[in-house]
């Protein structure tokens, strides 16, 4: 699918509102990962956080970035992600949060971007983030800079791997509690991407196949 293809598309259903919603979100989250939205979501204080999907062409083709996190003593050790992060008290909005945190992570610009709309917000659990992410787009290929001290990897990422994957992979990963739990996942760029990345990917997916 050519890139401006995709935006037209995305951008008719976002600018509507027609999203799959969390249905499509839980068909890449692991069962306990399920139990745990329904019990604790609502039910205790949490933060607030955006991440973005970043649209961009590359020889005619959509890619957005995916970043490797770094290992540290926290629940998303090593993890694969979008960028995104906490929401500030000085931001006006969840989308600009989004939009900031891309370009403390990697070099983006918020102006360079045009915002699509919101796709399905969830909550995360082990973390106890609720997350509300956003779809942009770029009419070029950015000049990506990772922030080093927060990102190990950037990952460019063809969206038509993501389209090409049905949601059949799984693989055994470390959970939060420190237990190992088989969990459906993608396979972007020799990468696991799975829990909240990838349910965000798979409501995108199931809105352009």
């Amino acid at each position: 699918m050519e890139f401006d293809e995709v935006i037209d598309r995305l951008g008719q259903r976002l600018g509507r509102g027609d999203l799959p919603g969390r249905d499509a979100q839980l068909l890449m989250g692991h069962s306990q990962r399920n139990r745990e939205y329904a019990q604790l979501f609502g039910t205790k204080p949490h933060r607030l956080g955006a991440v973005l999907v970043l649209l961009y062409p590359l020889e005619g083709r959509a890619y957005f970035p995916l970043l490797l996190r770094h290992q540290y003593p926290g629940v998303h050790s090593g993890q694969v992600g979008l960028p995104g992060g906490s929401h500030d008290p000085g931001d006006p909005s969840l989308e600009a949060t989004a939009l900031r945190e891309t370009w403390e992570e990697i070099g983006v610009m918020p102006q360079d971007v045009q915002i699509l709309g919101p796709l399905t917000d969830l909550y995360i659990p082990p973390s106890n983030f609720h997350v509300h992410p956003y779809v942009g787009f770029m009419e070029w290929r950015p000049a990506m800079v990772k922030d080093d001290r927060e990102v190990a990897k950037l990952l460019e990422t063809p969206l038509a791997h993501l389209l090409q994957q049905g949601n059949g992979n799984r693989q055994r990963v470390r959970l939060a509690q420190g237990m190992n739990a088989e969990t459906p996942c993608y396979l972007l760029e020799n990468e696991i991407v799975w829990g909240a990345t990838a349910m965000i990917l798979c409501e995108l997916r199931e809105m352009l196949v």
